[in-house]
């Protein structure tokens, strides 16, 4: 049987994270596009929508939480996915506060791609 893989926007600063899960996630049937910063991303978003936003909370030009806000505003049927390797800084947990301004779901690196995977097939349902 086969089943349609929903379209993913990939967005972080650290290419060489970026390149590898993009082709992670190409070599498991996914469409990726990719940007290395949140203002890129929400221009991509524009012109070629994605289905699922897979963005790091840590960017330049436009970070993490002014993504999911622009998305949330102007694409609210993307769903989104937080990723940070830096969620604790201090004492703010900044994956769930990501999850409260709307996220569907968040991951902290270093993760497994299979976790990530196990997400992606979660939203598909």
């Amino acid at each position: 049987m086969s089943e349609e893989r929903k379209r993913i926007l990939l967005v972080d600063d650290d290419a060489d994270f970026r390149s590898m899960l993009k082709t992670a996630l190409q070599l498991a049937g996914y469409p990726v596009d990719s940007a290395s910063n949140g203002k890129e991303a929400h221009s991509m978003q524009r012109s070629a929508p994605a289905d699922i936003l897979i963005t790091d909370i840590f960017m330049p030009e436009a970070d993490g939480f002014e993504v999911i806000e622009a998305f949330r505003t102007e694409f609210p049927q993307t769903r989104i996915i937080a990723i940070s390797g830096g969620a604790r800084v201090m004492t703010t947990d900044y994956l769930a506060t990501a999850e409260l301004i709307g996220v569907d779901a968040a991951l902290q690196k270093p993760f497994e791609v299979e976790a990530l995977l196990d997400l992606l097939r979660k939203m598909a349902r």
